[in-house]
């Protein structure tokens, strides 16, 4: 099976599969990752432990802290008590949920589904907001400031003033 071939049902699989924990299995958030493929996971009770990512996820599958994993307890581990058997996504999550396996003790915050109604929707442009537009945090903001005076007005405006030469 060619790498391409393996990434992409690894891939289906991850996303397509609704799996519910059985009894050797827990649902856990990661709190980031170590190094090695392993990272650092916290219990529903609070415990805090390693889990390895196994093989088959490997440069194929990324996870991140806050995400929420289904992992399967091992044996043989002292730090790395358990390996991730499923990554959960959102829907994933939905369907724990409504089955009723989802820990109590993780609170997800509440999504809102935001659906327009045709005829609610306003067209108009000029009542438009620009404060629901992605922000980009990367960049540094610029305020831009309009003058109602035209540069033909005054030929001096538009050098630079510096006090000292005055």
């Amino acid at each position: 099976m060619s790498k391409t071939t393996k990434r992409k049902h690894v891939t289906k699989e991850v996303l397509d599969g609704y799996v519910l924990p059985a009894e050797n299995q827990k649902i856990v958030k990661v709190l980031g990752g170590k190094g090695n493929n392993l990272h650092e996971v916290e219990t529903a009770e609070g415990e805090k432990y390693l889990v390895s990512m196994p093989t088959k996820f490997r440069k194929n599958v990324w996870i991140k802290r806050g995400d929420y994993v289904l992992i399967q307890s091992i044996q043989e581990g002292e730090k790395v008590k358990a390996e991730i058997f499923a990554i959960l996504y959102d829907s994933q999550i939905k369907y724990i949920q409504s089955q009723e396996k989802w820990p109590k003790e993780f609170v997800l915050p509440a999504t809102t589904d935001v659906t327009h109604d045709i005829s609610t929707v306003d067209t108009d442009d000029s009542s438009r907001s620009d404060d629901d537009l992605f922000v980009n945090t990367n960049r540094p903001q610029c305020v831009y400031e309009s003058t109602d005076q035209s540069d033909s007005d005054d030929s001096s405006s538009a050098q630079p003033k510096d006090k000292d030469y005055e």
